[in-house]
């Protein structure tokens, strides 16, 4: 398909400025909004630093001892360069021989307006309950002593197409993220874990098994997923055949809207009614709180959506590329699943931790009963910490594969 074609170009592209990272004092960015208006970038290498200033906002962790924004060349969703955004977090004290060990985070959904980036959130913000879950969870890390860098991903933050499920931009974002925290702070060790929630459960999988060959000065060490998304167009599947209103339609739509952007193959006049595609700009209103409870998108009938017959061929297999379970990590892996989550099914992480085992992949699997989407983190946090401690102490890991738990009733 042409979509493989264009994405092996811009990964040879990539390649070609890639650099070493060069301790520097970087430029200093501007204060309020404007440190999200980024000039047209120069020829720099991907995860170098644009610009940073101190990080004010609620993403600042309170344990560390410098919070920081910064703005980096990255990847975007349509096989070229943009400008990405993202915060670091430096522990108290003194960093250990070979640097701090860094955690390198990968937020769920928040939108797909640039004002929904966690590094823009305000008490005030559209999405600040889930940005405070996030802070409390990555402050316990930092005052275990971690380094914590978080991107935005490409488009929050600053303005931009954001390519959401797509695992290995996003990805990517998440690994030059380490790059550009290293040039600013070079006490950041190059041994890391990756850690995401929901849509950052995805691209936490695919970080860690992208990280070895893009940023192979580094050391991955381990990844925790909470509530990744996955089985992206079975999901689309139970959407397209329901006459109720559904919590998964926005979520659908991000994933159709962000896919038709890099794959033009997909019509979304072949899959969409024509209502539904005027309707389509109303999911950059605020952000992912407001698609839920607000608007047009709140209040739709899932099937009534989608034309009688649609045109899915090509979305399946963009999703397909896009499916975590499919994936070779060469570090081990757990996965924390709360058994109340309506937003990611339970029964399609089981299924995905299956996956991961049928690939060789080394998997703890731990369903947590009751919890619901954000309680996967908040109470798995303190299972989430072991495990990373363990990796970074170099013990052996728990491997579940021969009798993986469920979280699912099925």
């Amino acid at each position: 398909m042409r979509f493989r074609c264009r994405l092996a170009a811009a990964v040879a592209a990539l390649a070609m400025l890639t650099g070493p990272v060069v301790a520097q004092t970087p430029l200093r960015g501007p204060d309020g909004d404007g440190f999200y208006i980024v000039p047209p970038l120069p020829a720099k290498p991907h995860g170098s630093v644009i610009w940073a200033r101190p990080l004010t906002g609620t993403m600042a962790l309170p344990s560390a001892a410098r919070n920081i924004l910064v703005a980096y060349p990255s990847v975007d969703g349509l096989g070229g360069i943009a400008p990405v955004s993202g915060t670091i977090a430096i522990p108290q004290g003194e960093a250990p021989k070979g640097g701090w060990p860094v955690i390198t985070w990968t937020h769920g959904t928040t939108g797909l307006n640039a004002i929904c980036a966690p590094s823009r959130d305000t008490a005030g913000g559209p999405e600040h309950p889930y940005i405070e879950t996030i802070r409390t969870l990555l402050d316990g890390f930092v005052k275990r002593g971690y380094a914590v860098v978080a991107t935005d991903y490409a488009g929050l933050g600053i303005a931009g197409f954001h390519p959401f499920l797509q695992g290995v931009p996003t990805g990517r974002n998440a690994l030059d993220m380490l790059r550009a925290a290293r040039e600013i702070e070079p006490a950041i060790g190059k041994r890391y874990a990756v850690m995401g929630h929901s849509q950052g459960g995805q691209v936490d999988l695919f970080t860690a098994s992208l990280g070895p060959t893009y940023v192979p000065d580094f050391k991955l060490v381990g990844n925790v997923a909470f509530a990744p998304g996955s089985h992206i167009a079975d999901r689309l599947n139970a959407v397209m055949k329901s006459d109720k209103t559904e919590l998964s339609l926005p979520y659908v739509l991000y994933t159709l809207w962000s896919y038709a952007r890099s794959e033009r193959s997909i019509d979304l006049q072949r899959i969409l009614t024509p209502q539904a595609i005027r309707h389509l700009p109303d999911l950059y209103v605020q952000c992912m709180s407001h698609a839920l409870s607000q608007g047009y998108w709140s209040k739709a009938i899932a099937k009534d959506q989608f034309v009688a017959k649609p045109d899915i061929s090509i979305f399946r297999e963009f999703a397909q590329l896009n499916e975590p379970g499919r994936l070779r990590i060469t570090a081990p892996t757990l996965i924390i699943q709360g058994t109340g989550d309506v937003t990611v099914f339970p029964e399609a992480t089981d299924d995905l931790a299956r996956q991961l085992c049928a690939r060789g992949n080394v998997v703890a699997y731990k369903p947590i009963a009751g919890a619901d989407h954000n309680g996967s983190m908040k109470e798995g946090a303190a299972m989430a910490m072991d495990f990373i401690d363990a990796r970074f102490a170099g013990k052996k890991a728990e491997n579940q594969c021969k009798a993986l738990p469920k979280a699912g009733k099925r």
